[in-house]
């Protein structure tokens, strides 16, 4: 590789880590300028949700037609369009006079998002060699990404105290547009030669509809009712509508998945694992976050920069990890990692209305970053291994749907349980409110914890160990051979 080549494919790489922190940086950021938000555009308490699920909603719904759309018209081109869409949105959103008009201007961020997300991995996946330099690209795009998560409550609470929440739109703005611009200088276009340049439109309709319902059921369960008509009406619509689904991509000549892809069983068992780990990540924040500011009074400043060593750390493994992939395999990273990180949430079920952040939080919040690490680092090899380029946007968006699906899923289960412990605990009697949350913040931990073990059980049976990258092959044809793994493997 020539100095002009490794500099093309460094500056490729800081593009695309910024393009996907970008886009997690946002699910989290907006959180703490909510109260903020509602204080000056009047939102009422039951509307202000919207201002998370209208992206949730957009991004989930529309993560694989992105992907698709993004192997047959061109990633780089669809890359640059989402990062238009973001950045437009996130200045409205800015700007916005009014609660709606900042709702919709999420939305529209969520259509962008769903467009660079699978785009940008995919990218990756035409811009880098398979094998080590591909899974080091991949180590450190999993890894700034996941800093995301917790990056976010920090600059969110500094941007809010300090400029004020509108600022945590407008600093998407800047990003967006030079990351644009860049694009076309260090990244090369990319799409599918075959001549299939037909979009699949039932089968993008019936899974982004159902996805929508699916993603709108678990968000508004807790609210509505799980046995309320309005859930158990809208599950019921999303069974449907993915039954559809997979009928029509069965049998329809371009399909929008060709589900010939769930051969592969590593792709398979990754978007598996990716359903429930990513999930009980985001919950565990979600939680903790409750915990400082409602438990332990923290200021919204405060409770970001106690996240500040998991990100730290997160990102330090997710960029070792890389680089022994290649010779040991994901596996063992991935099942390591979903145990390490059962080991970090037990210690941090012991947090109490007298606790503090040295011993509660602390030494959990260590244990568990050193086991996501692994884990945020391996999940996109796998789920991109074995596929060949042309559908490298097809499995990238897979790998993003279970993501936003599963992350919905498991934080709903955890609010389920959290809340109904809270409750019963304040309507039983002889218990304070902050006692009471504890409690059930305890349980939504011992549910996080069960889902961990549930995602490492999956990973050590169902996942295949490859000690060196296999093969790209067209994964489109009846006659694909069994994906090659080690002797070791399972």
């Amino acid at each position: 590789m020539t100095s002009n080549e490794a500099r093309r494919k460094g500056l490729a790489l800081a593009l695309l880590c910024t393009a996907q922190f970008m886009v997690v940086l946002d699910f989290s950021i907006v959180n703490v300028a909510l109260p903020s938000m509602q204080r000056d555009l009047g939102f009422s308490t039951q509307n202000l949700q919207w201002v998370i699920s209208a992206y949730s909603l957009t991004l989930g719904g529309l993560l694989l037609l992105g992907g698709r759309l993004g192997d047959i018209y061109g990633r780089r081109f669809l890359f640059i369009l989402g990062l238009g869409l973001f950045a437009f949105a996130s200045l409205a959103g800015g700007l916005a006079p009014s609660g709606l008009w900042l709702i919709g201007a999420r939305a529209v961020q969520g259509i962008g998002s769903a467009l660079i997300a699978p785009t940008s991995l995919s990218l990756i996946s035409t811009t880098f060699a398979e094998g080590a330099e591909r899974n080091r690209a991949f180590g450190v795009v999993g890894s700034v990404a996941s800093a995301g998560f917790a990056a976010g409550a920090i600059l969110g609470g500094l941007l809010t105290s300090t400029l004020g929440w509108r600022w945590v739109m407008f600093v998407n703005v800047p990003i967006g547009i030079l990351a644009m611009v860049v694009t076309p200088l260090v990244l090369q276009e990319h799409r599918v030669q075959d001549g299939q340049n037909r979009v699949d439109v039932g089968g993008a309709f019936t899974v982004t509809t159902g996805i929508i319902a699916l993603v709108y059921a678990l968000s508004q369960g807790n609210d509505t009712g799980w046995l309320s008509f309005q859930t158990l009406g809208l599950l019921v619509l999303a069974v449907i509508l993915l039954t559809a689904f997979v009928l029509i991509e069965a049998r329809v000549p371009s399909p929008l998945v060709r589900l010939s892809i769930f051969r592969l069983r590593t792709v398979t068992s990754a978007n598996l694992v990716t359903l429930l780990a990513p999930g009980v990540f985001g919950a565990l924040v979600f939680i903790l976050t409750l915990y400082m500011q409602k438990v332990l009074d923290y200021s919204a400043i405060s409770t970001g920069l106690a996240f500040l060593p998991l990100a730290a750390i997160i990102l330090l493994i997710s960029n070792i990890v890389p680089r022994f992939v290649t010779r040991i395999g994901v596996k063992p990273f991935m099942v390591g990692g979903l145990v390490v990180l059962f080991v970090g949430i037990l210690l941090l079920t012991q947090i109490s209305v007298q606790g503090n952040y040295p011993s509660a939080l602390l030494p959990g919040l260590i244990v568990v970053s050193l086991g996501m690490g692994p884990v945020f680092s391996t999940m996109v090899i796998a789920a991109t291994d074995g596929v060949s380029d042309d559908e490298q946007g097809l499995a990238s968006g897979l790998f993003n749907t279970s993501l936003q699906v599963g992350s919905g899923l498991v934080l709903a289960i955890v609010v389920a349980v959290s809340s109904a412990r809270t409750i019963a605990l304040l309507q039983v009697g002889g218990s304070t409110v902050k006692v009471a949350t504890t409690a059930g913040l305890q349980y939504a931990l011992y549910v996080c914890a069960g889902l961990a073990i549930l995602a490492g059980v999956v990973a050590f049976f169902a996942l295949q160990s490859t000690k060196k990258s296999t093969p790209t092959r067209d994964i489109s044809s009846p006659e694909v051979p069994t994906l090659q793994q080690s002797k070791s493997g399972v």
